[in-house]
């Protein structure tokens, strides 16, 4: 059993509580106090997202509801650590943030186990180079310029096929600069991803010209919280990193590292995860956010520790694979860990291939040139296929950058028409050929947010406007900045409205005969907005409108000879309604 296997079934062990980088409203927090638990999870501390635009106020009581404080807020997302007041009551607590409709998510904090040609005389013992194509993939690409972030356990900056690669990186568990590996297995990944190649030593890589950039998350054995692995993915997009990879089990059911996924994504970045070694399938739901890979052997087979399901975008090889070592040496190791790192090189390869290409297109490319195995295109197995990075190249070098499509979008909620107060929920519904980058909302042309994860959903305070009609607007992006845009009216009702509206029937004219057709018109006026308006002859309804004016064409020709009355009524939001009438003669 291979030190990864290891560390998957070693996952309830005791282990220590990961201290966590933050920033923002909360940055005086630096550090956890340490803690141990043999749950899966940060005992006591959630995950939390407020919808785009709902006051920090209004954030802070829905936590005090829930006996939650605030104790940090993850750089460059708009997801903030709470600790509860009672450990132990954190499954419970999420499942009922959850059901709040200005939360977008509450999720336990979780732990995640760590699941051309060279001339390198380990080269030859490198079996997975040849299996996806790696030697002709060098003719055309080898990362060049591209820095791969490895969000592991550290990595070993002196080895001699990784030092001449390494750019500056954080650790992210002691909060400094000191990134050195504390278990070996970032450096293993380090040295799959982009060992150096070509350099008379050791091993190759898949993108042996690609930068490192070290980023230590984990502890000793090998253990990383969602908040930290999120943290380094934000700091990795926002200091030149164009891949990620997290070689960590479980990642992409985390809604917070799935968040930091989007961010890196906004920067024309990629994100590549492990699928996990349960060797079993797994419901988690798919996603465009990140690449997930399971493993296969040197016979493109399945690895048996290889977990699948629907989630799993493409697959690599995971066996066996000869990478560099803590402390200067070479060794074999498996697991989706290393698949995961084999594919975060091909992204490289293929973004060096040809600069031009946004990340939609690189990933676009690179599943589409998988060489597809087990059932015709995608399957719960290999995803789209085992990589092929020769075929990618390939096909990168003559791919034209080009996206003129811009999204659909429309606001589901509120209503068009409806009335509104207080805090409102505005959904908003947004798709796009290639991907939807960001969905920002305005009222009456002012900013109230932006949401970058689906489902798009705002918290508007109405309350900062005056009373009366608005128009709330939706703008959806994709990443070539193609956008559209869709609007609906609504009144804003938020004093307390005590005055009726004003009817007024402008025609027939008091005390007026008629005959024949006569066309009776009306139209209601208030201090806020008339919501409805009716007609009445007689006592009897005869027509109605949802605005402030109604006609109607009465037949008089059938009505007794005598004196008719025409009433109208107009009722404004508050439920306020004001009359009028004319007395006609026939």
């Amino acid at each position: 059993m291979s030190a990864l296997q290891k560390k998957s079934t070693a996952f309830r062990r005791t282990v220590r509580l990961l201290p966590l980088l933050i920033s923002g409203a909360f940055a005086g927090v630096s550090a956890f106090a340490a803690s141990t638990t043999t749950e899966n999870w940060v005992p006591g501390r959630l995950l939390v997202q407020a919808k785009s635009g709902l006051p920090d106020p209004e954030f802070k009581k829905i936590l005090k509801a829930h006996g939650a404080t605030p104790i940090g807020k993850i750089d460059g997302l708009n997801v903030f650590v709470v600790q509860l007041a009672t450990k132990g009551s954190e499954k419970s607590v999420a499942a009922l943030m959850s059901k709040n409709p200005h939360l977008k998510f509450a999720e336990l904090d979780k732990y995640r186990p760590i699941s051309g040609s060279v001339n390198d005389p380990s080269a030859g013992g490198q079996w997975h180079l040849s299996k996806i194509g790696a030697p002709a993939a060098w003719d055309i690409s080898t990362g060049n310029g591209i820095t791969i972030a490895i969000i592991d356990t550290g990595v070993d900056g002196s080895h001699p096929d990784l030092q001449p690669h390494i750019v500056a990186g954080w650790n992210f568990y002691n909060n400094n600069s000191d990134y050195s590996d504390v278990h070996g297995h970032g450096t293993a990944v380090a040295g799959t991803a982009a060992a150096a190649g070509n350099n008379g030593i050791g091993v190759a890589s898949v993108a042996y010209n690609a930068k490192i950039m070290p980023l230590r998350v984990a502890d000793s054995t090998g253990f990383a919280t969602d908040s930290a692995i999120a943290s380094a993915l934000t700091w990795a997009a926002n200091n030149g990193a164009r891949v990620a990879n997290i070689s960590f089990d479980g990642v992409t059911g985390s809604s917070t590292i799935l968040n930091a996924a989007k961010y890196m994504k906004g920067k024309d970045g990629l994100t590549v995860v492990a699928a996990g070694n349960s060797g079993t399938s797994q419901s988690i739901s798919p996603t465009d956010l990140v690449v997930t890979v399971s493993a296969t052997d040197s016979a493109d087979n399945l690895a048996s520790f290889s977990s699948y399901g629907s989630y799993v975008d493409i697959a690599a090889p995971g066996t066996y694979i000869l990478t560099t070592n803590r402390g200067g040496g070479y060794g074999q190791w498996q697991g989706t860990s290393f698949s995961s790192p084999v594919v975060a090189g091909a992204v490289a390869t293929v973004m060096a291939s040809n600069p031009a290409l946004p990340n939609t297109q690189v990933e676009n490319v690179l599943l589409s040139t998988a060489t597809d195995l087990g059932s015709a295109g995608k399957d719960v197995f290999f995803g789209w296929g085992r990589v092929n990075v020769a075929a990618a190249a390939q096909a990168a070098v003559v791919a034209v950058a080009s996206d003129t499509t811009p999204p659909t979008v429309s606001i589901t909620s509120p209503g068009d028409g409806g009335i509104v107060k207080g805090i409102v929920n505005v959904s908003v519904s947004a798709s796009d050929n290639v991907g939807v980058d960001r969905v920002d909302l305005m009222v009456n042309g002012v900013p109230v947010g932006s949401d970058n994860m689906a489902p798009h959903g705002f918290s508007w305070d109405s309350s900062t406007i005056a009373d009366g009609p608005v128009t709330i607007t939706a703008y959806a992006y994709d990443a070539a900045g193609n956008y559209s845009s869709s609007s609906i009216a609504a009144t804003v009702s938020n004093v307390v409205d005590t005055i009726a509206p004003t009817a007024t029937i402008t025609n027939p004219g008091n005390g007026s005969t008629v005959k024949n057709t006569v066309g009776i018109q009306g139209v209601g006026s208030d201090n806020i907005a008339v919501m409805n308006a009716k007609l009445y002859i007689d006592g009897k309804l005869v027509a109605s409108s949802s605005g402030s004016s109604v006609s109607y064409n009465w037949n008089s020709r059938k009505a007794s000879s005598g004196t008719h009355t025409v009433r109208l009524d107009v009722s404004d939001a508050a439920g306020n309604v004001g009359s009028t009438t004319v007395q006609v003669s026939k």
